[in-house]
């Protein structure tokens, strides 16, 4: 998720009917009853829901219904934390009361021990937390919009403590990406397959990826902190990332391996004889 921090909207306590920080029909382009604005709308009703509860401190909106909302669009969810008093947050975990009373839900689980996966019954998807205070303070998440707060709530809630990853090293970067390669062939020619195609063809690509956002070959920064992968198609070309070269599929993991390195060796140096070990396992591999 990355962050703008023009579009965070800062709240106060409202009254019950009301809910400071709400941009229902403020997204450039939307259709009225497009999936965004029936997210924005749904997360409006949450904070007038929270309103009413007094243990409730605030809502918080992550990601493309964060600080991101031009990111919005027909496939976009609901990523939110709900902030309550210590003490509180076992509550609101166990019983979805408070969730149903904002809309409909056709299903739900608990996807952690602070949160839940929920379907609505109009379709709409959300993944949410429940952090106390306490806990809000050591966890990790990007910068986020304040869609309501309680009067009396601390105020920088939607600024993580917890300091965000920092930039890695480009030599590190490499190292791993072509250690992947050489790990992940190896494992092919095993006949581990598909733990080979992840090393070749996920962790090697996430690597590749980093190391082009680090050469400053995309276009904008990182989509999201955490997710390396997200928006990638639209951050690189296909000259930079030729991205149908090196995610080719489970029978296609000597090619990849192949077009992978060569695309490191466009940019930067990789240790000649660990390409040709990866070379000479690729040959052995697609035979």
């Amino acid at each position: 998720m990355s962050s703008d921090p023009t579009s965070s909207v800062p709240a106060t306590s409202p009254d019950p009917g009301s809910v400071p920080g709400s941009v229902s029909g403020s997204v450039p382009g939307s259709v009225p009853g497009s999936v965004p604005e029936r997210l924005l709308a749904l997360l409006d009703r949450l904070g007038a829901v929270l309103a009413e509860r007094g243990d409730a401190i605030a809502l918080l909106g992550l990601g493309s219904v964060g600080r991101d909302l031009h990111r919005l669009d027909e496939h976009s969810d609901a990523d939110f934390f709900v902030v309550v008093d210590d003490g509180a947050e076992t509550a609101y975990v166990r019983d979805i009361d408070w969730l149903e009373a904002t809309a409909p839900v056709a299903w739900s689980f608990d996807n952690s021990p602070h949160g839940r996966k929920v379907l609505f019954e109009d379709g709409l998807f959300a993944e949410y937390a429940v952090l106390s205070l306490t806990q809000l303070g050591s966890a990790g998440y990007p910068p986020a919009r304040i869609i309501w707060q309680r009067a009396d709530a601390p105020d920088g809630l939607d600024e993580p403590s917890v300091p965000l990853p920092g930039t890695p090293l480009l030599e590190e970067q490499v190292g791993e990406a072509v250690t992947n390669l050489y790990v992940g062939l190896h494992r092919d020619l095993r006949g581990e397959r598909l733990t080979a195609t992840r090393f070749i063809q996920g962790y090697a690509v996430d690597r590749l990826i980093t190391i082009l956002g680090l050469l400053g070959l995309g276009e904008g920064g990182q989509q999201d902190l955490f997710v390396i992968d997200r928006g990638v198609e639209r951050r690189f070309p296909p000259d930079v990332l030729p991205l149908a070269d090196i995610v080719v599929g489970y029978d296609g993991n000597a090619r990849a391996a192949l077009a992978l390195l060569e695309v490191l060796e466009r940019h930067v140096t990789v240790e000649p004889r660990l390409a040709r070990e990866i070379r000479a396992l690729a040959a052995r591999a697609g035979t």
